[in-house]
């Protein structure tokens, strides 16, 4: 079964592609033209607004999440925009980094949601998937992108940049959600 992943993001697909294979399921990019305004105010209404130009652009069944870093101490930010916090990645990362200085709970949580469109375009299922963890003081490991190189994973002791892919598709967020997403699709 074919479904559109709604990203531009070509890591992100191999990443929903590893974590779901041999259960059938491919996941395939959107046309041109997939260029979500995310302006939703939750990863549930990002994630939905995601699906729904996927499948504008595809007329396919759509598959989207929205998925951000929540540090505790931050009141949840970087949260909805932690793809748009700062510059760069590693601008991004130094950016989290000074905000937390002196700061001693660092716990935090990635989270992400998808959101499941049918071929019709209509939604049939919503979910959260999470990955709880803390924010160590710099940046370990080479694997991975975004936060990874300062998330530590929760009883794990090495960051998500420090675990293989492998390991990471097993734990993550969003490994988490895509398996609930796998689960329905299989009662179907």
């Amino acid at each position: 079964m074919k479904i559109v992943f709604a990203t531009g993001n070509p890591h992100k697909l191999q990443e929903v592609n590893d974590i779901v294979k041999g259960s059938g399921i491919e996941f395939v990019l959107p046309n041109e033209g997939f260029n979500p305004i995310e302006n939703g105010s939750t990863f549930e209404e990002n994630s939905l607004i995601k699906a729904k130009e996927a499948y504008r652009v595809s007329g396919m069944m759509c598959l989207a999440d929205d998925t951000g870093l929540c540090v505790d101490a931050l009141d949840g930010a970087p949260g909805l925009y932690s793809a748009r916090y700062a510059g760069s990645q590693k601008e991004k990362i130094e950016k989290l980094l000074g905000e937390l200085k002196g700061v001693e709970n660092r716990s935090a949580k990635f989270v992400c949601c998808m959101t499941l469109l049918n071929d019709k375009g209509e939604m049939i299922y919503q979910t959260t998937g999470v990955c709880n963890g803390s924010i160590i003081k710099e940046a370990k490991g080479i694997n991975g992108f975004g936060y990874d190189p300062i998330f530590e994973v929760a009883g794990m002791g090495c960051t998500m940049a420090e675990m293989s892919e492998a390991e990471k598709n097993k734990i993550s967020h969003r490994a988490n959600a895509l398996g609930d997403v796998i689960n329905y699709l299989e009662s179907l």
